[in-house]
């Protein structure tokens, strides 16, 4: 028989969390897994996995804050690098009943416990992608109560994973001088292995492992949504067996590494089209540097951007009325309005609209960029960064830093905001310049419209509307990175990094840009800036394979949600797609292209089994952890306990 799309997907969703063990589901939807659903396969070795079994006398206690953790615990059997492929635990006190052996404690779980909204029964997993760059995640070596304060007293079980980054690596701790792999896919391959050993040994933690949330920023929160999209997807199935990954409990029951919640802020992710997204959303209305008069890279931009406009409508990316939205062609070849456009204005406006509403004026704006998170669990790392942070402080007349180049940008100013700007235990490496205070909303759209009338503002409905996409780009969103600006010509990006292999460190991936270099070859060599060495790089480059032989398309497959939630892709159903999404963007951001968020919240809207999707498209932020008001971290805590209450 014929089966629709949307009949497809809910078929596939229940037969694809169906491996999930050690589950006390909360609510009932073809995402929620639940352990009547699977079977004991007879032919497994049951012992197999035993050696990761947790150790229940290894406890350590930290009595004045009353959290018991266990650091170290190396969660595959045949780990790539120690330093890296091992994890960290921390259980609020109350969830444990614990008995002194030595300095270590045994504990069982206290079913009786309640700390916040939860229960040993009921209590989630929260993991953090502490990398906005994807430099690899060292597992915590030492442990600091610093940071954690806000998990433990809502009763979350926080675990901090370490996972192989962009590159490859040589790990000292092993002593063997060999290279490990990295960068695509290794670092999810990694944290799929990490959620796998905590349903392996659910019977002995306090928590509900059917609740993993992940939650990352930048090219972390490209992750986190990765992790969210491919639950269980069989393009990692290889890369799992390579380092020994648990594939079934003690009892022979399939275990799964489907979360139940993604969080991101300005994810950047997507990377097969995120050259032409980024040219299309910012770089086709720029005009100087690498975007000049005579330049190739110009000319690459403008057919990035056609190209993007072609790919919006093959997408079936669809509105709330589920109305396809697409792009117009114009007669010089450009994609500029339609409405898919119209989609991308309204959140802009929405956001504009919510912020005059709810800023005082007088408003000061500081503008920012985050370049990488400090989510707590190690305070090793968090020592690095605030010393490299404080090294390299920029000046009050430096340039913005979130690259907007406008002083009459805006940001709501609360204190959630500015202490978390100040690095305090969410954030380091927070840059930011000289303060713009502007006295009324009348005085700030007009500081906006001061070169041209752009963006308008309603003092009797206090409503905001901007004219069109480019000039919101123009004026607060300009195209900052160099064209092509995650694959560049000289491969110096780190996600030029990401798609290295071995001891090629940095390697082309972008087949779009790939194409049209071969394509438009007489018009790009002409150019005075051309090297010929560009004429075969990429085509070189995307012929090659990793360790697993696996091909430079599919392994930028495999660091795309949208190849799991889009029909447009092979990967359309072939996953477990967590039903709890939570996507915040800082509107002034100029790392990411304008439409990476907005193309996911789109396909997420549609995707059967998928039950919330909360986005939050925040002006006058840019590249930061993004919200409207409140600290990060009080509103992923409430987000999460939000999911558990459905």
């Amino acid at each position: 028989m014929g089966w629709t799309r949307r009949e497809f997907l809910a078929l596939a969703s229940v037969g694809a969390v169906a491996g999930i063990t050690g589950c006390t589901p909360s609510r009932e939807t073809p995402q929620t897994p639940a352990e009547d659903q699977v079977e004991p396969d007879p032919s497994v070795d049951l012992a197999e996995f035993e050696s990761l079994a947790l150790d229940t006398s290894a406890w350590r206690y930290d009595e004045k804050n009353d959290v018991y953790y266990q650091l170290g615990l190396t969660y595959c059997k045949s780990p790539a690098t120690a330093a890296y492929e091992s994890l960290a635990i921390f259980v609020p006190g109350a969830y444990f009943t614990a008995e002194a052996n030595g300095s270590t404690y045994s504990c069982t779980v206290n079913e009786k416990a309640v700390v916040g909204a939860f229960t040993a029964a009921t209590a989630p997993v929260l993991m953090p992608v502490n990398t906005g760059t994807l430099a690899a995640q060292a597992s915590p070596t030492t442990y600091d109560y610093e940071g954690l304060a806000p998990y433990m007293e809502a009763g979350c079980i926080y675990v901090y994973a370490g996972f192989r980054g962009r590159s490859a690596g040589y790990d000292s701790a092993s002593g063997t001088g060999e290279l490990y792999p990295g960068g695509s896919p290794w670092p999810v391959v990694d944290l799929k292995a990490a959620v796998r050993y905590l349903r392996y040994n659910a019977s002995v933690l306090p928590c509900d492992v059917s609740r993993v949330f992940v939650f990352g920023f930048a090219a972390g929160g490209g992750v986190s949504a990765v992790m969210g999209a491919s639950g269980d997807a069989t393009l990692f199935d290889p890369y799992l067996s390579s380092i020994g990954a648990i594939t079934h409990d003690a009892q022979g029951v399939t275990v799964s590494d489907a979360i139940a919640g993604s969080a991101s802020w300005c994810p950047v992710t997507s990377f097969d089209m995120a050259d032409a997204a980024y040219e299309w959303s910012q770089g086709q209305y720029a005009a100087e540097g690498t975007r000049a008069e005579g330049t190739w890279t110009r000319l690459l931009s403008q057919d990035l951007a056609a190209s993007y406009g072609a790919w919006v409508n093959e997408m079936d990316l669809r509105d709330s009325d589920d109305a396809q939205l697409t792009l117009d062609e114009t007669e010089t070849g450009t994609y500029a309005m339609g409405t898919y456009a119209s989609e991308l204005l309204s959140n802009i406006d929405e956001a504009a609209t919510y912020f005059v509403q709810n800023t005082a004026f007088p408003y000061t704006y500081t503008p920012q960029r985050l370049e990488d998170p400090t989510f707590p669990g190690d305070p090793n790392l968090a020592a690095t960064r605030e010393a490299d942070a404080a090294a390299s402080a920029p000046t009050s007349d430096a340039a913005p830093a979130d690259g907007t180049g406008e002083g009459e940008a805006g940001e709501p100013a609360t204190d959630a905001a500015a202490e978390d700007a100040a690095g305090a235990s969410t954030l380091a490496g927070v840059a930011q310049v000289q303060s713009t205070i502007y006295e009324s909303a009348q005085s700030y759209f007009a500081a906006l419209n001061a070169d041209n009338w752009w963006i308008n503002y309603s003092h009797s409905s206090a409503s905001v509307s901007v004219s069109s996409v480019r000039d919101f780009v123009l004026h607060l969103r300009p195209a900052d990175l160099d064209a092509s600006p995650y694959d560049l010509p000289d491969r110096s990006s780190k996600t030029n990094q990401l798609f290295g292999i071995g001891e090629e460190s940095t390697l082309h991936f972008d087949a779009v840009a790939a194409g049209l270099v071969e394509k438009n070859l007489d018009a790009y060599s002409a150019c005075e800036d051309w090297d010929d060495e560009f004429e075969l790089a990429w085509q070189g480059d995307l012929e090659k394979v990793d360790s697993l032989e696996t091909d430079m398309a599919t392994r930028v497959a495999m660091m795309n949600p949208l190849y799991w939630l889009s029909g447009h892709y092979e990967g359309y159903g072939q996953a477990s797609v967590a039903p709890h999404w939570r996507i915040n963007e800082g509107l002034f951001d100029t790392d990411a292209a304008l439409v990476t968020t907005p193309n996911i919240v789109l396909a997420l809207r549609k995707y059967d089994g998928v039950a919330d999707v909360a986005h939050t498209p925040v002006w006058g932020q840019g590249h930061v952890l993004a919200e409207r008001s409140g600290s990060a971290t009080t509103n992923l805590i409430a987000w999460v306990t939000s999911c558990c209450d459905q």
